[in-house]
């Protein structure tokens, strides 16, 4: 790994963050993985529907990958911690590509298919949690940020054309969807085994306990320490409303219909506003905006994030619903590389794969909650009153969760005691690490710094 450093005075470039061999190896293995992923999710919805004429049973396959994160997510990212890193990125990318090729066998009946798609997902977290560790391994400094960025923007636009060559692919032959999935990860297994250099578990032998024992200890120092815990409440509370015009896209457009789109139209445009915009804030940001700009242009992306969507009030057409929306995706994606970056540079090595694994599960369960929430309230009213009123509510939470934000000494002090632990430290108390923590915060100032939830760390 390079030890030099970006320049001070403005962002690493994407050139240098792609001059880096075991980055470029690790972005294009999970691009691959990323979109072969969403061809296989629109493929197996057609697959299930074809076979058995059933809305239920289609959901089920789509919402099937969502399960490991909920039963066991943290516990699965764990087991990365145990072993090297790139043998857990290797070893799942075979696993998935053989179980993708039984799904794809014909005639196999629908209730083995999603039992074969929920073990293709178990391997999801401990894959996830290993490159998310894996980065700052890779990277350093501004590097990290523009290369969460490039990972977190690239997820996104994975979905979009994911979803569109899938459904093309699957409309003519299902099978061939889910074939060219699995060679997406026969491709990221050999991209990652051979171009990422292979070290040593972040976890020695003598550091093993029981694999609860180690979970607990992920979710202990996320949220007993003051850094990570203003970090992790940034990132669940900017998700507990950006997902909201997206889940309710659906109904939305239906309520809307007769308009300038039709339904389907509205739909397609509200669901790919987010996404676009996160595209283009996570790049434009990241690029064009230096270091020092970016950590104070956190609290006010906070903020804006939900107040984009407050105007949804006014009962807007879909075209100004999905304007709001990317502007929201632009606002979360400004903020949330940045807040990654500082959370994966805070950690011991130790506890990077299992504190991926907590946050990613946090993410997935939010937004869950987020979408069934505001889908419950809009069965009783109308979904531009419940979408404003909820942004409106997600401001003064975004306002709150800023004026606590810790000052910079403070972030600084917790990254440089990440870096000089001599392998995984005990996580202290809570009421030894909120003293820490008090002691140097400061309100005022601020620090140095589907789901596609995954994405937002690492």
């Amino acid at each position: 790994m390079s030890d030099e450093r970006p320049s001070q005075e403005g962002p690493a470039t994407f050139s240098e963050v792609f001059a880096q061999r075991e980055y470029r190896a690790v972005f294009t293995a999970s691009a691959l993985s990323w979109v072969g992923d969403y061809i296989a999710k629109a493929a197996v919805t057609v697959l299930i529907y074809h076979e058995t004429q059933s809305v239920g049973y289609s959901a089920a396959a789509f919402a099937v990958s969502f399960l490991p994160w909920l039963v066991g997510g943290p516990l699965l990212a764990t087991l990365a911690e145990r072993h090297r890193y790139r043998s857990v990125m290797v070893a799942c990318d075979v696993i998935r590509m053989a179980l993708m090729v039984l799904v794809a066998i014909p005639g196999i009946p629908p209730w083995l298919i999603l039992c074969l798609l929920f073990a293709t997902t178990l391997a999801n977290p401990p894959s996830q949690a290993a490159r998310s560790a894996l980065m700052p391994l890779i990277l350093t400094g501004d590097r990290l940020v523009i290369g969460l960025s490039l990972n977190s923007s690239t997820g996104q636009a994975a979905q979009v054309i994911g979803y569109l060559i899938g459904a093309a692919i699957a409309a003519v032959n299902p099978t061939a969807a889910l074939l060219i999935n699995a060679g997406t990860f026969a491709l990221s297994a050999t991209l990652v085994r051979f171009g990422v250099q292979d070290r040593p578990p972040a976890m020695t032998a003598k550091h093993r306990s029981h694999l609860l024992r180690e979970t607990g200890e992920g979710f202990r120092i996320v949220f007993g320490t003051p850094v990570l815990r203003a970090i992790a409440l940034l990132v669940f509370s900017s998700m507990l409303f950006s997902i909201v015009p997206e889940g309710l896209a659906a109904a939305w457009a239906r309520e809307d219909a007769g308009g300038d789109l039709d339904t389907g139209a509205a739909q397609a445009v509200i669901m790919a506003a987010n996404p676009i915009g996160f595209i283009v804030g996570g790049l434009l940001v990241g690029r064009a905006v230096a270091p020092a700009r970016r950590l104070i242009l956190i609290r006010p992306l906070a903020v804006l994030a939900p107040l984009a969507l407050v105007p949804a009030l006014l009962d807007p057409p879909p075209l100004v619903v999905a304007l709001l929306a990317g502007l929201c995706g632009f606002a979360v994606a400004g903020l949330l590389p940045v807040a990654n970056g500082l959370f994966v540079r805070a950690l011991p090595n130790g506890y990077r794969a299992r504190a991926f694994g907590v946050m990613a599960t946090g993410v997935q369960v939010i937004q869950g909650l987020a979408v069934l929430a505001t889908g419950l309230l809009a069965e009783r009213f109308s979904i531009p009153l419940v979408v404003g009123v909820w942004s409106a509510a997600g401001v003064l939470l975004m306002m709150v969760t800023a004026a606590r934000w810790p000052n910079r000494p403070t972030i600084d002090s917790a990254i440089e005691a990440a870096g000089n632990e001599d392998g995984p430290p005990r996580p202290r108390s809570g009421e030894e690490a909120g003293q820490a923590g008090e002691d140097a915060r400061e309100p005022g100032n601020l620090p140095g710094g589907r789901g596609r939830s995954s994405h937002a760390m690492g």
